[in-house]
């Protein structure tokens, strides 16, 4: 009994769990999807290898001395700056976008990589005693240091992936313990753009809830129409910058407001994962029985609407576990990012958590059609190799911090 509580006070087996469950239900989901497809039966295999893989490197990554990360911190971002730039050079387009390097018949994503890197940055950087973020020079310092990886990504283009490095700078902004004030200034031009998106009530609302906001911080007149006008002006100039995106970039926001608008086009793969989703009802159709995904209604399902091939055939059941030991998972890593001593630890966890989440909310999203087609895979259940690899490189750091939540750096 005693030998039992002392591994469970070393090794996680709550998030362990959680994450093996998911890749497993991923594996079965892929194989599903992929089985009669001509060109992607090959697959189910490749990400079989890439599980065993990712599962020795989350264990590596768990061994390692965890005084090693804050070393590897800053090494490890100019490696990310480096491989983000090498892409844009030597990089092969998928999809529209130059993101991938490969080397014979092996490949990866810089971007899925470089996240690492910019998490243990943005971590060291803020924890160290000498950075205040709510000082306005490290406040801009941060941002910048943020932007550059943002900025290349937006170069292959990646608008999805770009997000993602802008969500998780802001989240550890905020747990670091930045003024909510500069978090707000930072956001709300981003969420009234959004929500002048779907019309003059939405751009309304938004507005209103800016001016609430301004009235809760109490800031003086001068900088409060500052912000109203900063506001107002990004969603006026909203429709000016949309004719600066491709046409397909242009198209998925218009089927994101409107699916129904280009039903046999850009907004085909959304009302089609949503029959799916809904024809599976209560128990699901059965493993390979699906007829969106065994007919491949959807393309490449196994990757950005693999979500879809568990609704429709495992149900609300098989759709209901996947959300729960997401939340399990997410729930356990606020549980560690709190309980971890060490502020550099701490804000780790707290990244690697952002970056779950913001892929978990926008790819079910994107799967129900409350968010647009950004081209985000699912944690764990996607396939793709470089995102599963670095998922479980992070979640072995998370539990190496979770051994050693009680020392200090």
């Amino acid at each position: 009994m005693e030998t039992s509580t002392k591994i469970d006070d070393k090794f996680d087996f709550i998030v362990f769990f959680a994450a093996i469950f998911l890749t497993v239900i991923g594996l079965v989901a892929i194989y599903s999807a992929t089985n009669s497809h001509p060109t992607a039966s090959g697959n189910y295999q490749k990400q079989l290898f890439t599980a065993v893989l990712a599962l020795g490197l989350f264990f590596i990554a768990y061994l390692i001395p965890y005084k090693t990360y804050r070393m590897l911190a800053i090494p490890s971002f100019i490696f990310s700056i480096i491989i983000l730039v090498a892409v844009l050079f030597v990089g092969k387009t998928v999809y529209g976008a130059k993101s991938w390097i490969s080397f014979g018949p092996v490949g990866f994503q810089p971007s899925e990589f470089a996240k690492i890197g910019v998490i243990l940055f943005l971590s060291y950087f803020l924890s160290s005693n000498r950075r205040n973020p709510n000082n306005i020079k490290d406040f801009i310092l941060i941002i910048m240091y943020s932007l550059v990886p943002v900025l290349l990504i937006l170069l292959e283009p990646d608008m999805g992936t770009a997000i993602v490095y802008a969500i998780i700078t802001f989240v550890i902004l905020f747990w670091s313990g930045v003024d909510l004030f500069w978090v707000f200034l930072a956001l709300s031009p981003i969420v009234v753009v959004f929500a002048s998106l779907f019309g003059v009530a939405a751009f309304v609302l938004a507005m209103l809830t800016v001016f609430a906001l301004l009235i809760y911080f109490k800031r003086n007149i001068f900088l409060n129409g500052a912000i109203i006008i900063l506001n107002m002006a990004a969603a006026y100039l909203l429709d000016y910058g949309i004719h600066f995106l491709k046409p397909h970039q242009q198209k998925r926001i218009e089927t994101f407001v409107n699916p129904s608008s280009d039903p046999l086009g850009a907004g085909y793969n959304i009302l089609q994962a949503k029959v799916a989703i809904g024809s599976g009802g209560f128990f699901g159709k059965g493993f390979l029985q699906g007829n969106q995904t065994q007919l491949k209604y959807i393309p490449e399902q196994w990757t950005d609407f693999i979500y879809c091939v568990i609704g429709e055939e495992f149900g609300f059941i098989g759709s209901f576990l996947v959300v729960m030991f997401f939340i399990i998972l997410f729930v356990r890593l606020i549980y560690i990012a709190t309980h971890t001593k060490n502020k550099f630890g701490s804000l780790v966890v707290i990244g690697a958590l952002s970056l779950f989440f913001t892929h978990f909310a926008i790819n079910i999203g994107m799967n129900l059609g409350v968010a647009p087609v950004i081209g985000l895979p699912l944690p764990f259940l996607s396939y793709g190799g470089s995102s599963l690899i670095v998922n479980m490189i992070l979640l072995g750091i998370v539990i190496n911090f979770y051994k050693n939540r009680r020392e200090q750096i």
